[in-house]
Order: C-alpha cells, then structure tokens, then sequence
C-alpha cells in the first residue's frame, strides 16, 4: 500500500475501532455488588418525590442483565397542560416541556455508547382493545447494556433535568426488547460511511 493510501486508510481504521470500542454492545454482566451500588445512587436523586418504586423497577431490569447491548420500547402520552413547580417560567406546552428534557439528556447519552434509533407520533387508530391507553409517541432506545442504562439513568435523573420529563408526561409505558429482525446494522452502516469517504479521498487527492 502506497503512503497516500495508508495516510487515507490508517485514520479511518482508527476512527472506526475507536467508534467500535465506544458503541460496544458485548460486556460483562453487572455484579450483585455493582447493582446495589447503582440502585443506591438512584435512590439519592434529588427527584423532589419518594422514588422507591421507580428504583425497583430498575432492580427488576438489571437482574435479567447479561452485559448485553438491548433496545428500550417507550410509549409515551403527555399531560393536557405542562405540570411545572411553582415558581418555574416556563411555558405549559407539554411538547415544549419533552424537546427540553431531551436536550438535557441528549450528552448523557452519548457518553455511554447509547442512541436513540427510532421517534415517531401516533397518526390514527387501527387495532385498538378495549381499555387501551390512548399514546401520543413512541421511541426506541439502544442501550450499550443495562450497565449503561443506569449509568444513564442516574446521570439523566438529576432534579434540573428530571423535572421537564415530570411536567411533560403523563403515563408512559417503557419496557425492554430484544430485536429478532432489525435493517438498523449501525455497525455496517458506520464501516461503509468511512469506506465511501475513504474511496472519494483517494480521488479527490
């Protein structure tokens, strides 16, 4: 390989293991000491409220950690009106409420190799049963692995932040999933992009 090639080539290899490393996806699996560490954190969120119930939820979650990369399901409905504390000036748009709380959130994110791969409202009504919440979106999450979800999720509930997600949402229903059949293949997708801009570099120089 030339020396032009290889000065093309090499920092786009490095460049990809370094975006591989990060994305990660294949980790250990959480320590019993590891959990009670991460639960205890959550535990001292200033949250403003008793968070006993969301933090065994978390407890429930991480039991059935295998240090895995997995997706997040969240259907989400928002309140008629934003629910902010008093004394707060903000607008009582519930959507205007959720855009805040995802700008907040968006870095906390990305540190842990986690990315949000789908968003999209409701349109109409199909299939509906009887006693179906009635949702206004629904968002998918990948997380690197249950580790980083609370990583996450300790970072991300932190009072400044934590309150425009409570003035936005009214009920929301968030589980994980496992995809059997997914055309998301981030991985591949990121190797080609680097190899499209590797091809073009080597002609335009």
């Amino acid at each position: 390989m030339s020396q032009h090639l290889l000065a093309i080539a090499l920092p786009l290899v490095l460049l990809y293991v370094a975006f591989w490393l990060w994305y990660g996806g294949n980790g250990q699996r959480m320590s019993p000491e590891e959990i009670e560490e991460a639960l205890n954190q959550l535990r001292s969120s200033d949250l403003g409220h008793d968070n006993a119930a969301e933090v065994e939820e978390v407890r429930q979650l991480l039991a059935s950690d295998d240090g895995k990369e997995f997706v997040m399901q969240n259907l989400v409905r928002y309140r008629a009106k934003a629910l902010y504390p008093e004394g707060t000036n903000y607008s009582d748009d519930p959507r205007e409420a959720d855009k805040r709380y995802g700008k907040s959130i968006i870095g906390d994110l990305l540190r842990y190799g986690n990315v949000v791969i789908f968003i999209a409202r409701k349109s109409g009504d199909f299939v509906r049963p009887e006693g179906a919440d009635a949702w206004h979106y629904v968002a998918m999450v990948r997380y690197r692995s249950r580790r980083d979800f609370v990583r996450f999720a300790i970072r991300a509930n932190q009072a400044d932040k934590f309150m425009h997600k409570w003035a936005a949402i009214e009920k929301t229903h968030v589980f994980p999933v496992k995809p059997l059949i997914s055309l998301f293949a981030v991985r591949t997708l990121v190797a080609l992009s680097l190899f499209t801009i590797g091809v073009i570099l080597t002609r335009l120089l």
